[in-house]
């Protein structure tokens, strides 16, 4: 019985110095590229908040110069203004952007494009708007950002895949379980009903 506990003791312990070893000779790389890999993804959301603080910022250029035009649509305004002060209102820390946290942010920044679609529904019923030069301007700008977010978001995820399955790959899963510094980032899921940019082309034919 002595014998079979000591050898099961010297077992353990070898068990536990090779571990030790695997885990000095893995972990600096893991480490490392998870740091890199992480980099990349946080440089990248950096142009996703700009891409959306553009779109804030043309936000009361467009709505002070359509006020001139149809300012009994003041509730219109109103909601977009509202929209927009939440979807500003939310900010992520980029090393540590959670899934929970990428979807609140999402959450809010779709509230604000819905808002936006249906202000340029609105605006449809003013050709004298549409004719303003400053104001075709400001809705083409809207729309190239609209575009450049898509890209952005795109670009985010793809940078995020990388170092979410480098924590998922063996043995880097386990050495991450046993350090606990890592964990997923979240991704850009398609915002409902559509897998493209916002739609917000306008007609000003007319």
């Amino acid at each position: 019985m002595k014998k079979g506990a000591l050898g099961c003791g010297i077992a353990a312990i070898v068990v536990i110095a090779i571990v030790i070893i695997v885990g000095f000779m893995v972990g600096p790389g893991f480490y490392n590229k998870a740091i890199d890999l992480k980099e990349d993804a946080t440089a990248q959301w950096a142009n996703v908040e700009s891409s959306y603080q553009r779109r804030a910022d043309l936000i009361p250029n467009i709505v002070k110069t359509a006020q001139g035009y149809a300012d009994f649509e003041r509730e219109t305004f109103v909601k977009v203004i509202e929209a927009r002060s939440k979807a500003t209102s939310i900010t992520i820390d980029p090393s540590n952007i959670t899934p929970a946290q990428l979807e609140q942010f999402q959450q809010a920044q779709q509230g604000l494009t819905s808002a936006l679609s249906r202000l340029l529904a609105v605006f449809e019923r003013y050709p004298d708007l549409k004719a303003n030069e400053n104001f075709k301007e400001l809705i083409n700008e809207l729309e190239r950002t609209e575009n450049r977010i898509n890209v952005e978001r795109n670009r985010f995820n793809e940078a995020v895949k990388p170092f979410n399955k480098h924590l998922k790959s063996f043995p880097n899963n386990i050495i991450n379980n046993f350090i606990g510094n890592y964990e997923d980032m979240g991704y850009f899921e398609a915002d409902q009903g559509t897998e493209n940019a916002p739609d917000v082309e306008f007609d000003f034919g007319n």
